[in-house]
């Protein structure tokens, strides 16, 4: 699916965007509401107090400075652009931490289960079946905003609902209009929502998205602001060309200067194109390199280039007998937005259990599952989540099992038949089948910018690209002695041997590029 298909299913106008600079007001809008920080738990608590978890910047290392301190959770607390750029640089909506702290409740949690995924260009689907979130959880932007918003990242449990719910509405009816974010977006909440005269023409709504805030229902508001969000994120995406190609990063430049097609033509499925690019790479005698006289980058602290060590890079990366990568990392996009085990659960829990010890693991099979093995919900508030936990010394049975816990899930009606359409392609698939294949497995990322998205994976054990080169040599290692639990297929192809290591962590970083 391209951009433009999904702006239709989010109801916006893909057509308001072409050649124009200033956002569209639902755009707009949504920016506003992304950056809200009244929704959370904490807000409805203790209205105007502050939430400790906003105090600083959780990373790697040393904590920052938090740049909602004295507020409480929004959106870009965990998805962030330019709000450390001077010091750590620029983030692609992603932030610096493994796990981001996540405000603390009863429930003894203090951090979420998994590294924030980047949101830019997250929201695309080539085959049409949109799936979001590293489990698939949800089938549409505006589910998932609406369950995040509601949700224990926000410090709402999951027998708060209709509380967050009211809240979130009485957020948006009783705004002043006095607020930072008021003034530069338009004025009151009712205001803008009416697209009143005293909103600017700029950022007038169009008549499909305004609402009388006084007449709707809680539910209504919350949808309406869910919708908005959700159109925002699907706006987020890296520089491309009139045709809609991509042309930011250094590996889009050396294909340009080569005459080598950046997309599939037309009527050519992702993975034959994969194929041809390798064809032609091969077929390259006197290649035309970037040297970084033309181009540079501005937020990226090195020179703008693509030579001869990321084209082998690339070629290994494309070749099925060595990197395997692009099975599964499907350019142009480089995600082939399914889900696959690859093994990171497995050495994220033996990290704190042994070696071998994944294995053991006690997992209850389809017909043996119930609510209670699977994540809390509205329905069933009470449930463990103990299969998408993060790994504890105190709990053997706490384990990430990714989209085990969310294939034949009930509570989760949206997702299943492109859940079931990722994971069994072929069709056929039994439910035993269906949750082995869904075991551990998580949604397959895209690896345009990952330059500003550093830790890597979900769990975010990796700090560097070479790193997670490194864990991609153990875990197809493992893959082909037997020593994985439902490992995907793919991974048994992946051949990476120590001489390719630099080239390809060479030629993943000419896949970033100057998102601003």
């Amino acid at each position: 699916m391209n951009k433009a298909c999904l702006f239709l299913l989010l109801g916006l106008s893909a057509a308001t965007h072409a050649g124009e600079d200033i956002d569209p007001p639902e755009i707009a809008l949504g920016e506003r509401l992304f950056l809200e920080t009244r929704f959370a738990q904490a807000h409805a608590a203790r209205p105007g107090a502050a939430d400790p978890v906003m105090a600083t910047t959780a990373t790697t290392d040393s904590p920052l400075p938090g740049p909602f301190a004295g507020q409480t959770m929004n959106c870009r607390a965990c998805h962030m652009v330019d709000e450390h750029a001077d010091a750590h640089g620029m983030r692609s909506y992603a932030d610096f931490a493994r796990r981001p702290p996540i405000p603390a409740r009863n429930d003894g949690k203090r951090l979420a289960e998994r590294n924030s995924q980047a949101l830019v260009a997250s929201a695309i689907a080539p085959e049409g079946k949109l799936l979001l979130h590293y489990d698939g959880e949800f089938a549409s932007l505006q589910d998932l905003v609406s369950a995040t918003l509601t949700g224990r990242n926000y410090g709402w449990l999951p027998d708060e609902h209709t509380q967050a719910i009211h809240h979130i509405a009485r957020v948006i009816r009783e705004d002043d209009g006095k607020g930072a974010l008021a003034r530069e977006f338009g004025g009151s909440y009712r205001q803008v929502f009416a697209a009143a005269d005293a909103v600017p023409p700029a950022l007038r709504l169009p008549v499909s998205f305004r609402l009388d805030v006084d007449q709707a229902s809680d539910g209504e508001i919350v949808a309406a602001v869910a919708r908005l969000i959700g159109g925002y994120v699907a706006d987020l995406d890296f520089s491309r060309d009139a045709q809609g190609r991509h042309d930011g990063s250094p590996y889009d430049v050396f294909l340009a200067a080569n005459g080598i097609d950046r997309a599939p033509a037309a009527d050519e499925d992702a993975t034959p194109y994969s194929h041809r690019l390798l064809d032609e790479l091969q077929a390259l005698r006197q290649p035309v390199f970037i040297d970084g006289t033309s181009h540079r980058f501005t937020t990226h602290d090195r020179a703008f280039v693509f030579g001869a060590q990321e084209l082998a890079g690339l070629k290994a990366f494309l070749d099925p007998r060595r990197g395997n990568c692009a099975a599964c990392h499907v350019p142009p996009e480089f995600t082939d937005t399914r889900l696959h085990n690859t093994g990171a659960s497995e050495l994220d829990y033996e990290r704190v259990h042994g070696h071998g010890s994944f294995a053991r693991l006690a997992v209850p099979a389809a017909a043996d599952r119930g609510a209670a093995d699977l994540p809390p919900s509205t329905r069933h508030p009470e449930a463990s989540g103990r299969f998408r936990a993060i790994p504890s010394s105190q709990d053997k049975g706490q384990a990430d099992l990714g989209a085990w816990n969310t294939v034949l899930n009930p509570d989760l009606p949206h997702s299943q038949a492109a859940l079931r359409a990722k994971l069994c392609p072929a069709g056929g698939c039994d439910d035993d089948t269906l949750l082995n294949r869904a075991f551990a497995a998580f949604k397959t990322p895209g690896l345009r910018d990952l330059g500003h998205s550093a830790p890597y994976l979900h769990d975010g054990s990796r700090d560097d690209l070479a790193a997670v080169i490194a864990f991609y040599r153990e875990v197809s290692e493992r893959a082909r002695t037997g020593g994985l639990r439902h490992p995907a297929p793919e991974l048994a192809g992946v051949n990476i041997a120590p001489q390719d290591i630099a080239p390809l962590v060479a030629f993943l970083r000419a896949l970033d590029e100057d998102y601003d």
